[in-house]
């Protein structure tokens, strides 16, 4: 087998042709407003609130710092459920809000929280569960909203890889109390960096606009400690002229995913994800399951090996959050059994909306000859 010639990223960020970016940055020279909700950014958000199909949305410059604010807005104290399985983001805003997270296990389905664990961490102190979409699957929003009800718990979703999934038509961002959406350069749709909050509550709306910039509530008077959090004008340009791909490029990530599937599929011991009929999924990520006991090959050799042919997979989420050295022995935890044994066996394949078809077929056969070569 050869190695690419040139590097196969797991993504690679979209950019809309120039001129179109060109056009709209143009109104930035007209105007000379760059930023602090400048029409562009206003205009980026009323359409992607359409899109998403929720009742409101806030942007700001990334989506740390908007489930940052997420949680500061719901005056929350004591401690949160959420999962280990997740970017190190989600554990550090609940952390840096003076809450203590408390970590559940994972299904072995689609890798998020496992909701028949949630009940058994809820103590006095709990006050709210930040679930995590995974890699453009959603969490089990109805269990999660019974559990929520019964014991009077707020719900914020990390909804960084979900952006336009819909669960039976309903836009993923109208569950829960508050759902973040991460809009980075390496997400299905992006604003160079960005994020989003979706919410349904119209009062939140005033306390976003004024918790990002930096709790000013007028030109007199500053409510909360705030932080700088607003998105520029180039950022929401940039998101405006990329919503006009966003069905094209899932499109495009969709027949990827149904060609990996399907060459893949004859792997003994890979295993991936399997969507469902009433969920439009966006094709965030592509991850496979690895067990070495059937591949004859731990999932650690195969993406160094990968990268002897140029294409550059990711351990990802690996290391767990509760292995991470700021957090480590730091919070106890129950069994993490099912998030332990995915992120010791998870790989992330190249997938983006221009990633050629004969590539994707060259790098399953690379798979396969690694696979092959490794058990003579």
């Amino acid at each position: 087998m050869k190695k690419f010639e040139y590097p196969i990223n797991v993504t690679k960020s979209f950019l809309p042709p120039f001129e179109e970016y060109e056009s709209v940055i143009k109104q930035i020279w007209n105007n000379r407003w760059l930023t602090n909700n400048g029409p562009i950014h206003m205009e980026l958000e009323n359409e992607i609130t359409k899109y998403l199909k929720v009742n409101q949305s806030t942007l700001f410059t990334n989506g740390h710092l908007a489930l940052d604010i997420a949680i500061k807005s719901m005056n929350l104290k004591g401690e949160v459920i959420t999962t280990p399985f997740t970017f190190a983001s989600t554990a550090h805003a609940i952390v840096s809000n003076n809450l203590k997270p408390v970590f559940c296990d994972i299904n072995l389905k689609n890798f998020t929280i496992d909701v028949e664990k949630i009940e058994a961490l809820i103590t006095d102190k709990t006050c709210a569960i930040i679930p995590v979409h995974v890699f453009g699957y959603p969490c089990n929003v109805k269990a999660i909203e019974q559990i929520a009800k019964k014991y009077n718990l707020k719900v914020i979703y990390d909804a960084a890889h979900v952006f336009g999934v819909e669960i039976d038509g309903i836009g993923i961002g109208n569950y829960g109390d508050i759902s973040m959406f991460s809009l980075h350069a390496t997400k299905v749709y992006n604003s160079i960096e960005g994020g989003l909050l979706t919410f349904k509550d119209d009062t939140l709306k005033d306390k976003f606009n004024s918790y990002k910039n930096f709790g000013i509530s007028d030109y007199e008077s500053v409510k909360y400690v705030g932080s700088n959090a607003k998105m520029n004008e180039f950022q929401a340009a940039m998101g405006l002229v990329n919503l006009r791909y966003i069905n094209e490029q899932i499109i495009n990530r969709k027949i990827i995913t149904d060609i990996y599937k399907s060459q893949l599929k004859e792997i003994e011991g890979i295993y991936m994800v399997e969507g469902k009929a009433n969920i439009k999924h966006n094709y965030a990520y592509f991850p496979i399951i690895i067990d070495e006991n059937k591949t004859g090959i731990s999932r650690d050799e195969l993406y160094n090996k990968l990268q002897q042919y140029n294409v550059f997979a990711r351990k990802y989420f690996y290391p767990l959050i509760t292995d991470f050295d700021c957090y480590k022995n730091m919070y106890q935890f129950n069994d993490l059994y099912n998030a332990k044994y995915i992120s010791d066996r998870v790989l992330i394949l190249p997938l983006y909306g221009d990633l050629l078809h004969e590539d994707v077929l060259e790098i399953v056969d690379i798979i396969k000859h690694i696979i092959q070569t490794n058990k003579r």
